[in-house]
């Protein structure tokens, strides 16, 4: 019995995977060496099934996307779900990737994660042979339409739910937006609409906006059932989506 004990807990130290009935935690590591902890929701076999990867809002964590990633795997999406160094922990879920930016000695505000979110779409391609979509909520989906304008390559699609030039420079992201190429989905609460409204109309490409009859929420959360409102944001959401199907 001692023995058993001993194997399981060498085999729970050396693996960098936690298994779960609906997911499995990985960490992979970011382009400067910070240690990424993310959660791969992946049923559906096929390589060639369409892949989004999703972003967390400030002070939150990849626990932001529980209940979000779920659905979006029952329209037949995988999906994964990052710790930025930049947020904190939600539902229960710690965030990792600071712990280890911190011990690191690394900077932790809004655009330090930057280099996360980049590292993280093209490690998503180890999952996936078919189109990938950058997904962000409140700060980082100022960054998922920055890289979306300046690395055209790395994705097929955007989502951005709440975004806004949260950085420094003021204009950050609208100058990269100019160069947005992809299908583009942008949503808020209806009082920060003006917050995003000049950077949706510099982008060229196709483009989706969404705005509640109701007040609406910030960033993802948005989606969370509990929200009153939160079955018009998926219709939108899913109309959007349809296009990315197989």
């Amino acid at each position: 019995m001692i023995f058993r004990k001993k194997i399981a807990f060498l085999l729970l130290f050396f693996s960098s995977i936690v298994l779960s009935a609906d997911f499995k935690t990985i960490t992979f590591p970011s382009s400067d060496g910070v240690k990424i902890t993310a959660d791969l929701y992946i049923p559906h076999a096929d390589k060639n099934t369409p892949f989004i990867v999703l972003f967390h809002q400030a002070g939150f964590s990849r626990g932001e996307y529980r209940e979000i990633a779920s659905r979006l795997n029952k329209l037949g999406f995988n999906c994964m779900a990052i710790d930025q160094r930049s947020g904190d922990g939600i539902n229960g879920v710690e965030n990792e990737t600071l712990m280890d930016a911190l011990d690191k000695d690394k900077e932790i505000e809004y655009l330090d994660a930057l280099v996360d979110i980049k590292s993280a779409l093209l490690y998503a391609r180890h999952f996936t042979k078919g189109k990938l979509l950058g997904w962000g909520s409140s700060y980082s989906a100022g960054l998922i339409l920055k890289i979306a304008g300046d690395q055209p390559l790395f994705m097929n699609g955007v989502l951005a739910f709440s975004p806004g030039e949260y950085f420094k420079p003021k204009d950050l992201v609208i100058k990269s937006a100019k160069n947005i190429k992809i299908p583009t989905f942008i949503t808020s609460a209806k009082k920060e609409e003006k917050a995003w409204k000049t950077i949706y109309e510099v982008i060229s490409a196709k483009k989706v906006s969404f705005i509640p009859k109701t007040a609406g929420l910030h960033g993802s959360k948005a989606l969370w059932e509990k929200q009153l409102d939160s079955e018009v944001y998926w219709e939108a959401v899913e109309a959007f989506l349809k296009d990315f199907k197989r």
